[in-house]
């Protein structure tokens, strides 16, 4: 029973298939970097937006928040919440102009 050889000997690799494999493989590789985030600006011109949106209104707020509570508490009404909030939009303004003048490598 020993001396009997199989009825089919093994396939030997074809070299179609090691091509295709080469080829699949190579096709995955570009897949891959094609989907891999290739501008990376965009996240910091968002968050830099999103800084410039919360200075701008965390200033004004801020400013009307603290204006009118001199307001309630001094009995200066407008004056103190009419101050308040022109000294929140000039510190939300130097705040974006200090924002926009600075490079974005330089750490904050």
């Amino acid at each position: 029973m020993s001396d009997k050889k199989p009825a089919r000997e093994p396939i030997a690799e074809d070299a179609r298939i090691d091509a295709l494999e080469e080829r699949l493989k190579a096709a995955r590789e570009r897949e891959d970097q094609r989907n891999q985030p290739q501008v990376k600006g965009t996240d910091a011109n968002y968050r830099s937006g999103n800084r410039v949106l919360a200075d701008l209104l965390g200033g004004i707020l801020g400013g009307l928040v603290i204006g009118w509570s001199i307001d309630y508490f001094a009995g200066t009404s407008p004056w103190g919440l009419l101050v308040m909030l022109f000294v929140g939009i000039v510190v939300a303004f130097r705040n974006i102009i200090r924002a926009a003048n600075t490079r974005p490598d330089d750490p904050e």
